[in-house]
C-alpha cells in the first residue's frame, strides 16, 4: 500500500506543481516534466500519453491520458507495473499561490496492477531511486479528501510461493484528511466470481505511509467469509498485533481470494459455521502466532495456540488443541442403512473430497473427553496429527473405546489420488456396540481384542472397500452369538433354529484372517462352547459385501467330549439376507469316503496278514528241509540261495577229501 499511495500522491504533486508554476507552458513540457521527477524519485519510467489537460472550474486540477509505470528489469513478461486510462486529480486554489496542497479529489480510471514476487523474494512494487538508492522516508505535507478507482484489475503472482491472486471490477475510495492524521481506505472487487470487500482505518497516516506500526481496524470479506481485525500494524515490513475474528463460512471464497483451493468442510468440521477468534501477532518473517485461540465448527469447539509459519511450498500449521465433546458427522452411524450397514444394498459411492490435504502441511496435538465420528463413538482421545504434502498421519497415543482401548495410527494419503490405510490394536472391546456402530450388527456379545493392518486405494467408501488389503487376528473371550442356534441345528438336523430367541453361546474364539482385493479369507476358526466346538474357513466379501464360509461343529455327546456328531453348517449370500444350510451332502460323501478308506484298509491289512503267513511258511519249511535259518533283515529268498549255496560247497568239500585219500 505504501507504494501506491506515494505513487499517486507523488504524481499529483509533481504535475499539480508542474501546472501551477508554469501554467503558460505547453502541456507537452508539463508532462515531460512530471515524468523526469517521477522518474528520479521512483527509479522508475513514467509514460503519459495523449494532452494533459488543466482544469480551473469548478476545482483546479488536471487530467491526463494514459498513464504507466515500468515495471522491474527482473519480471517476467512485458507488462508494466501500472497502466490507467486517465488520471484526474483536483486540488485547492491555494496551492497556486504556494500554500499548502490540498487535493480535494485523485481518481484512476480503468487502473490495471501488475504485482509479482520473485522466486528469490524481491518485489516489484519495491522502488529504488536513482540518486541515493532510497525512497524519501517521510511524506510530504498534503492532504486527500479523496482518491479513487473504477473498473480497476490487480494481479499478483508470487512466483516464491506459486500462489497467483487476481482481483477484477475494483473500485476504491481512500481519505486522508490530514498527514499526520487518520485515514481509511474502502474497496471492492471481485474474485472467481466472488464478491470481496475491503474497509481499512489507520491512525497516523504519515506515519504509516513510511511503513510504521500505527493503530489499525480491518474488515475483509469475501464471498461469505469475513475477517476482522483491531489492533496495530504496518507494511514495511508487514506486521500486526491484535484481535483477530474471522467467520470462514465460504472457504472456497477465501482461497480464491488467497490463490490456493480450499474446500468446503464436512459436516461436524465447519460445514455449517466456522469461526476463529483469538489475539493476533504476525512478526516480520511472515509468521502468524494466535493465541488463546476459539475455534468452532459446527457445534464443536476448540482452544489452544496455534502458529502458521510460511514454507517453500506451502505454509506449516502448528497447534496444541483441546477440545469439548466433538461431533463430527449428524445422526447414527453406517448402521443406519444408507451410509452402508448390514442392510444397506453397497457401500457409499460418493466421491470423498481430501484436496483441503494439500493446502498446508501441519502437526496439530489434541485431546477431547470424546468425539463422535458418526460411525463410531471414541471416548477420551489425545492424537497427533501430522499433514506432509497431502499425506496425513493419526498417531493414536490414547483412545478409549466401546469398553477398551486402541492405539496404533491412521493414514489419510491424498498425494494423486485418495488410499487410506493404518496399524490398529483394538484391547478389551465389547463387540455388540462395536459392530451396532459400524454395521448396524447386534448380534455378536462378547468382549475381545483385535489387530488389524489394512490399506485401501479409491476415491469413495465403496472403491476402498473393494481394494483393500492386509492382514489381522482376532480373539474373543466368552460371549453368545444370537440369532442362530448352531447346537439345536446338530440335534435336529434342521436350519430353522435361525431368527429371534435363537443363540449359541461360547467359551472362546479365535482366528487369523487376510485381506486381498476386497476379500477377507479365513482358514484357521476355533470355537469352544459347552455342548460343541467347532472350526471355520471361508470367505467375507468386504467389498461386495457377501459371506461364503463354512463351520465344522461338532456336538459333544459324552463329558469327556467324544462320541459327537459332526454336520458342516454353510453360510452364503449376502449380508443383508445370509442364508444357512446344513451340508447334509457332505456327511454322506465324508462317509462313503471314510467307508471306502476303512475297507481298502482292511483289503491291506488282509493283503499283508497273507504275507506274512506265506513268509512264515516258507520260513518253517526252509528250515526243517533244508536246515536253513533266516536271519535277521534277510529275505527267504536270499536265505534259500544262502542254503543251497553251503550245501554244494559241503558236498564238493566231501569229495575232494575222498578224492585225497584215494576212496
Amino acid at each position: 500500500m505504501r507504494w501506491i499511495i506515494r505513487v499517486g500522491l507523488g504524481l499529483a504533486v509533481l504535475v499539480l506543481l508542474a501546472l501551477g508554476l508554469t501554467a503558460m507552458v505547453p502541456s507537452e513540457r508539463v508532462a515531460a516534466a512530471a515524468a523526469a521527477q517521477f522518474e528520479s524519485l521512483t527509479g522508475r519510467k513514467l509514460v503519459l500519453q495523449g494532452e494533459v489537460r488543466p482544469r480551473f472550474w469548478p476545482n483546479l486540477g488536471v487530467t491526463t491520458g494514459p498513464v504507466s509505470i515500468a515495471n522491474a528489469d527482473w519480471a517476467q513478461g512485458e507488462a508494466p507495473l501500472f497502466t490507467a486510462e486517465s488520471l484526474s486529480i483536483d486540488v485547492n486554489f491555494g496551492a497556486l499561490l504556494g500554500g499548502e496542497v490540498r487535493i480535494l479529489g485523485l481518481s484512476a480510471e480503468r487502473p490495471q496492477l501488475n504485482l509479482e514476487r520473485s522466486p528469490e523474494g524481491q518485489a516489484n512494487w519495491v522502488f529504488q531511486a536513482q540518486g541515493d538508492g532510497t525512497v524519501p522516508a517521510a511524506a510530504p505535507a498534503f492532504t486527500l479528501d479523496e482518491g479513487r478507482i473504477t473498473g480497476g484489475s490487480i494481479r499478483f503472482d508470487d512466483r516464491q510461493s506459486g500462489r497467483v491472486i487476481a482481483l477484477d471490477a475494483v473500485e476504491g475510495r481512500l481519505s486522508i484528511p490530514e498527514v499526520s492524521g487518520p485515514f481509511t481506505l474502502t474497496a471492492t472487487g471481485l474474485s472467481g466470481g466472488q464478491k470481496v470487500a475491503l474497509d481499512l482505518s489507520g491512525g497516523v497516516f504519515s506515519t504509516f505511509a513510511i511503513g510504521r506500526v500505527v493503530p489499525l481496524r480491518l474488515a475483509l470479506a469475501a464471498g461469505g467469509s469475513r475477517l476482522d481485525f483491531d489492533g496495530r500494524g504496518g507494511i514495511a515490513p508487514l506486521v500486526a498485533e491484535g484481535a483477530l475474528r474471522a467467520d470462514l463460512a465460504d472457504l472456497p471464497a477465501l482461497g480464491g481470494l488467497l490463490g490456493t483451493a480450499l474446500a468446503a468442510p464436512a459436516p461436524g468440521l465447519g460445514q455449517k459455521a466456522l469461526t476463529v477468534a483469538g489475539k493476533l501477532t504476525l512478526d516480520d518473517t511472515g509468521t502468524a502466532f494466535l493465541r488463546g485461540a476459539e475455534i468452532l465448527a459446527d457445534d464443536n469447539r476448540l482452544t489452544g495456540d496455534l502458529d502458521l509459519r510460511p514454507g517453500e511450498a506451502r505454509p506449516k500449521l502448528s497447534a496444541e488443541l483441546t477440545a469439548a465433546p466433538i461431533r463430527i458427522a449428524p445422526g447414527g452411524g453406517m448402521g443406519d442403512g444408507d451410509a452402508g450397514g448390514m442392510q444397506a444394498a453397497g457401500w457409499p459411492e460418493a466421491a470423498i473430497d481430501v484436496s483441503a490435504l494439500a493446502a498446508m502441511d501441519a502437526e496439530i496435538a489434541l485431546s477431547a473427553p470424546s468425539i463422535d465420528l458418526g460411525v463410531l463413538t471414541l471416548g477420551a482421545t489425545r492424537a497427533v496429527i501430522t499433514v506432509d504434502r497431502a499425506r496425513a498421519v493419526f498417531d493414536i497415543r490414547q483412545m478409549e473405546a466401546y469398553g477398551g482401548s486402541v492405539t496404533g495410527d491412521f493414514v489419510v494419503n491424498g498425494r494423486g489420488g485418495l488410499s487410506v490405510g493404518g496399524r490398529l490394536a483394538l484391547a478389551g472391546i465389547q463387540t455388540q456396540p462395536l459392530l451396532s456402530d459400524l454395521a448396524g450388527y447386534d448380534r455378536l456379545l462378547s468382549t475381545g481384542n483385535l489387530e488389524l493392518k489394512f490399506l485401501g486405494v479409491g476415491n469413495s467408501i465403496a472403491a476402498i472397500m473393494a481394494s483393500l488389503e492386509g492382514e489381522g487376528a482376532l480373539e474373543l473371550g466368552k460371549g453368545e452369538l444370537r440369532g442362530l442356534d448352531i447346537g439345536g441345528m446338530l440335534r435336529t438336523l434342521d436350519t430353522g433354529y435361525v431368527g429371534e430367541g435363537q443363540k449359541t453361546i461360547f467359551d472362546g474364539l479365535a482366528g487369523t484372517f487376510t485381506m486381498a482385493g476386497g476379500v477377507a479369507t479365513n482358514r484357521d476358526l476355533k470355537l469352544v462352547a459347552p455342548y460343541l466346538t467347532a472350526s471355520g474357513a471361508g470367505e467375507i466379501g468386504l467389498g461386495a459385501r457377501t459371506l461364503d464360509y463354512r463351520i465344522r461343529p461338532t456336538a459333544l455327546a459324552a463329558e469327556d467330549g467324544t462320541g459327537g456328531v459332526m454336520v458342516p453348517l454353510l453360510i452364503t449370500g449376502p449380508w443383508a439376507s445370509p442364508r444357512f444350510r446344513l451340508d447334509l451332502e457332505s456327511i454322506a460323501r465324508e462317509k462313503m469316503e471314510a467307508e471306502a478308506k476303512a475297507a481298502a484298509e482292511r483289503a491291506k491289512a488282509a493283503a499283508e496278514a497273507a504275507e506274512a503267513a506265506a513268509k512264515a511258511e516258507l520260513e518253517r519249511r526252509l528250515k526243517d528241509e533244508l536246515g536253513v535259518e533266516i536271519a535277521p533283515q534277510e529275505s527267504p529268498g536270499d536265505a534259500a540261495i544262502r542254503g543251497a549255496t553251503d550245501a554244494l560247497e559241503d558236498q564238493a568239500r566231501k569229495a575232494l577229501e575222498e578224492i585225497l585219500r584215494g576212496d
